[in-house]
């Protein structure tokens, strides 16, 4: 509790020692019991200004873990502005600005529009307020008249103004009228090119926002941030890790939101040494683990299989929030631990943590991929009548899911049958698991045809069909179900492989062709080509080598046979024909006897010669086509 004994010390404890709503409440009770407010009015309104001022301060702070689920109403700081007879612009701009931060856009316009009627002059702070507003609301219309108003009274050029004129075009989707705005703009700051860039982030042109970040003249900590959140969001995880890394290397130090960032990407990529290297940063720095990082490294270790590093986060942590206990139970059940699931689902419960859609969904997956179905069934009875939480499609699929890896078909089926909304493709595609997995065809092809009419051009429902059908021996309606696939020009889905090489994720797509440079490799597969090329004609003699090859063993048979008569000879050859001349040039040398002289000794045609030569050119021929089908399929 704040008290002060003087009452000069009460607007010094007003400005600088309020931190929650609690206090200044406590501050305000001692002004009006002082009775400081009945002094002279035009203290009165001083005083309720500057109450005005630091309610939007403590709201605009980040929330401290005590008071972050307190809510907070715009009732009392309206209460104050009605007490003052003739508000200044001060205290309109702080009364719009209390609306503009609780989320309450057409208010904030309101006043802006009574301020006017009361011919009140509105300064450089008021347009960057309402057009806040306007941003909320994404009135484009609107914000051009505040535009016209800022014109007519000279604040066009004042950064704050433009600043916000900006964000408003950007949040409505106009970037190139947020360009022009930046560009007819005189005064820029590294917050004019941030916002510009956090407007072509969600616009999902990431390319373009890559661009205008390299042309930036500085950079904060939230430049960084957004380009990393950005690569993130539009799935380009590995170039959200290497501007990380390039961020390193300039010697920046990454803020708590950029670190989520490239931890996301490291979960979605699987880079567990990339995620532990993040960490041992975290932990080197001393960064201050709030609820989001705690989230994120839960989240990361959690995908990457290190269920015990993610629990060891968690129980360390004490500022956690519903998204963290999300993480844990989903990483609990993608990691089958179904009963410590559970376990950590009614300690969820005993720490009044409220419990959303995303904690009964992690809890009916980690039921399902551990088989408690009587678990599952009271968990999904419960969430609307004690939990207050609706159920939707994905708990009905998540059902359907348990209870067909069950085997139980026939529930699943009247489950879905009594939905109060129709069945999306997850719900039907769960039930067709079921029946592949136990073989009911007949609940398969009702599941498949309801998919089919959902999702024409979802292939891997034929595939599952045609599966299933094989799986029956029903090769009539394999037959039928992959016609009516190629009737309809559905293509299967294409798979895909992840493979991490010295640091370096490789995705591999079915069908897709490889997005990496392949200059140097093609070039050396082609010199192969040529190589393999002159090998094998050189294996490949021609007729006249062979001939010349003939005619050099003849001789030498020769020279043996007239040096080695009545000698056993053993000859060893490969060829058919030239181990049949050899046999007969031997038997005419023992028949010439040692006075024969070396009569000369005929060579002997065989009746395959003529073969050898049409042998030689198929071997020709069968070199060349080989050699061109692999140029062709490196070119």
């Amino acid at each position: 509790m704040i008290y002060c004994k003087q009452s000069a010390d009460l607007i010094c404890s007003l400005k600088n020692q309020c931190k929650s709503i609690k206090e200044i409440h406590q501050i305000h009770s001692q002004i009006i019991t002082r009775g400081l407010l009945s002094l002279h009015p035009s203290s009165a309104s001083y005083l309720h200004a500057t109450i005005l001022h630091t309610f939007n301060s403590v709201i605009s702070s980040p929330p401290q873990p005590p008071h972050r689920h307190h809510p907070i109403s715009i009732h009392y700081p309206l209460s104050i502005f009605n007490l003052i007879s003739n508000p200044s612009i001060f205290c309109w701009n702080t009364i719009i600005r209390s609306h503009t931060l609780l989320s309450l856009p057409e208010n904030a316009v309101f006043f802006f529009i009574r301020m006017r009627r009361r011919c009140v002059r509105p300064d450089a702070h008021t347009f960057p307020f309402v057009l806040k507003a306007c941003a909320q609301l994404r009135e484009l219309s609107l914000a051009k008249t505040i535009q016209s108003q800022s014109l007519k009274f000279g604040f066009t050029t004042d950064v704050f103004v433009c600043n916000n004129l900006i964000h408003v075009y950007c949040h409505c989707g106009l970037i190139d009228d947020a360009y022009k705005v930046l560009d007819e703009s005189a005064h820029r700051d590294v917050v004019s090119y941030n916002v510009i860039l956090d407007g072509l982030v969600k616009a999902g042109e990431t390319e373009r926002a890559r661009q205008v970040f390299e042309e930036m003249p500085t950079r904060d900590s939230a430049t960084w941030g957004t380009m990393l959140s950005g690569y993130t969001q539009t799935k380009h995880y590995n170039e959200c890790l290497d501007l990380y890394d390039q961020m390193l290397v300039l010697g920046i130090h990454p803020d708590n939101t950029s670190l989520v960032s490239v931890l996301s990407s490291c979960s979605r990529l699987g880079k567990l040494e990339k995620g532990k290297e993040v960490h041992d940063h975290i932990k080197r720095s001393k960064i201050q683990i709030d609820s989001f990082l705690c989230t994120a490294l839960v989240d990361f270790y959690s995908k990457c299989g290190c269920i015990e590093i993610a629990m060891e986060i968690f129980e360390a942590t004490s500022d956690k929030n519903l998204f963290t206990w999300n993480a844990m139970l989903v990483g609990l059940a993608i990691n089958s631990h179904g009963k410590m699931l559970l376990n950590f689902f009614s300690k969820m419960v005993k720490n009044r943590v409220k419990p959303d859609g995303v904690t009964f969904l992690g809890v009916l997956l980690g039921c399902s991929h551990a088989g408690l179905i009587d678990e599952a069934r009271t968990l999904f009875a419960e969430m609307e009548v004690v939990y207050g939480v609706p159920k939707e499609l994905k708990h009905y699929g998540s059902m359907a899911d348990l209870l067909g890896r069950g085997g139980l078909i026939k529930e699943a089926m009247e489950m879905i049958e009594s939905m109060p909304m129709s069945g999306d493709v997850f719900v039907w595609g769960s039930l067709l698991g079921g029946c592949k997995l136990h073989g009911n065809v007949e609940v398969a092809e009702k599941a498949a045809e309801c998919i089919m009419e959902i999702s024409p051009e979802d292939g891997g429902v034929y595939s599952t069909m045609a599966d299933i059908y094989a799986n029956a021996k029903r090769w009539d309606d394999l037959t039928k179900i992959r016609r009516l696939r190629d009737s309809r020009r559905v293509k299967k889905n294409a798979g895909c492989s992840l493979i991490e090489l010295d640091g370096v994720s490789h995705e591999f797509v079915s069908g897709a062709e490889c997005t990496r440079p392949m200059g140097m490799e093609k070039r050396k597969l082609k010199i192969l080509c040529w190589l393999l090329m002159i090998l094998c004609l050189a294996q490949i003699p021609s007729r006249l080598a062979l001939e010349n090859i003939r005619i050099a063993h003849s001789k030498n048979l020769r020279s043996i046979v007239q040096e080695s008569q009545g000698l056993g000879i053993m000859t060893l050859n490969g060829n058919r024909e030239l181990q049949e001349q050899d046999a007969v040039m031997l038997a005419k040398g023992q028949k010439g006897g040692r006075g024969s002289g070396g009569g000369t000794i005929d060579r002997v045609p065989h009746k395959s010669e003529s073969w050898n030569e049409a042998a030689h050119q198929l071997g020709i021929f069968v070199v060349v086509i080989t050699f061109c089908i692999l140029q062709f399929l490196v070119s």
